[in-house]
């Protein structure tokens, strides 16, 4: 049998940008990234309070210390900065 836990979380982090011209994914500051034991490339979830949205896509390192949480392509419709 397969089971798939969950990893590590950051718990409700502020979307700080969106970007609908890049082509998928979410940019991550490096240092959440590395707090958080999340790697470049892993799948991440993505959960919108304040819409009731989920999305699922996969990390980005984002400039370290910038606190950068910016969601980028179509999923960006979705989660706007704030």
């Amino acid at each position: 049998m397969r089971r798939t836990l969950l990893h590590s979380k950051i718990h409700r982090a502020t979307v700080t940008g969106a970007d609908l011209d890049y082509e998928g994914s979410v940019s991550i500051d490096t240092d959440l990234l590395e707090a958080a034991d999340i790697l470049p490339g892993q799948q991440v979830h993505i959960w919108n309070i304040t819409r009731g949205t989920r999305i699922v896509t996969y990390a980005l390192p984002g400039e370290a210390g910038s606190g950068t949480i910016c969601i980028n392509g179509a999923a960006a419709h979705q989660n706007e900065p704030g």
